[in-house]
Parts: structure tokens; C-alpha cells; sequence
């Protein structure tokens, strides 16, 4: 089997409603991963972030630390981990010309660049994302794009 079509990155929101929430609007999107049409990708900073956000109280979802760990063995089984460096050379090359991670457009949130980061880093197609100041960038002119859910399977 080849590379999948799509690669994407999910934020820590996206992550939620995967693992936590049930959220009914992923099954598409899980649905393109089960059947092998999209890859998920994963870095250690994004998952970082999601390990602290499972902490989180998040009222009638608070989750227990085995839960905690449920949630993160099962992104561990579902996403890709990406090493330290972009898999073919320390920058992106698009129509853009050539892309680092300090020449990404900075987002508002900054505890949201590592997002675009991971998505620079991957290679990624979607970033996948609800949170408004990511999706504010979505014109950005980025070698990848940033979406919804709905809008990336």
C-alpha cells in the first residue's frame, strides 16, 4: 500500500471530540482514516499539549489519570509520530517559495504555532482545526491547508 492521500495534523480541540467527546461530526473524517485515506500525524509538542489538556477539568468529561492514558494510547494508536525533522529536508518548498518554521505566519494564540509547526513539519495536506485563530490563516498562502473537520475527509 502507498502513501495515504490525505496526511493531516489535528489540533488538541479536534483531538477532544475524537477521544472524549464522541463528537458525531468526526465520522467522516474517522471513516477516511479507518479505510486508509487519510494518515494522521502527530509530533511530540502537539501531543504534549494534548496530554495537558486531558488533564484539564472539563466538567461531566473530567476524565481520571487511567482515562488520561486510554485517550493518549489510543492517539498513539491512531496518529503517526513525526520525528524532530521535516521528512525531506529542513524546509518546505511551495509556490511560495521556500517555507521554515520561522517564516510561518504567526498566529494570534500562541500556543496554537506549534499546530502550524507540526503541519509545516508533516507535510501535511489539512490542518484540522475549529479554533477561529487558526482558521484564520487559512488564506495565508500555506503549503497545506487549514480546515474544519468537515472539510478535510
Amino acid at each position: 500500500m502507498g502513501r495515504p492521500l490525505l496526511r493531516l495534523i489535528l489540533d488538541t480541540n479536534v483531538w477532544l471530540d475524537w477521544l472524549v467527546f464522541g463528537e458525531p461530526s468526526l465520522a467522516p473524517l474517522k471513516a477516511a482514516v479507518a479505510e486508509g485515506r487519510a494518515q494522521i500525524l502527530i509530533d511530540a509538542a502537539c501531543e504534549a499539549e494534548l496530554e495537558r489538556v486531558l488533564a484539564y477539568d472539563l466538567g461531566k468529561h473530567t476524565l481520571d489519570a487511567t482515562r488520561q492514558a486510554a485517550c493518549l494510547a489510543e492517539c498513539r494508536r491512531i496518529a503517526k509520530p513525526l520525528g524532530s525533522e521535516p521528512e525531506s529536508g529542513p524546509a518546505c518548498v511551495s509556490r511560495f517559495g521556500a517555507l521554515t518554521p520561522n517564516s510561518l505566519p504567526r498566529c494570534l494564540d500562541p500556543d496554537d504555532q506549534i499546530f502550524l509547526d507540526a503541519a509545516l513539519a508533516a507535510r501535511a495536506d489539512f490542518l484540522v482545526t475549529r479554533d477561529r485563530a487558526l482558521l484564520d490563516l487559512a488564506c495565508r498562502g500555506l503549503p497545506f491547508r487549514i480546515v474544519t473537520p468537515d472539510g478535510a475527509a
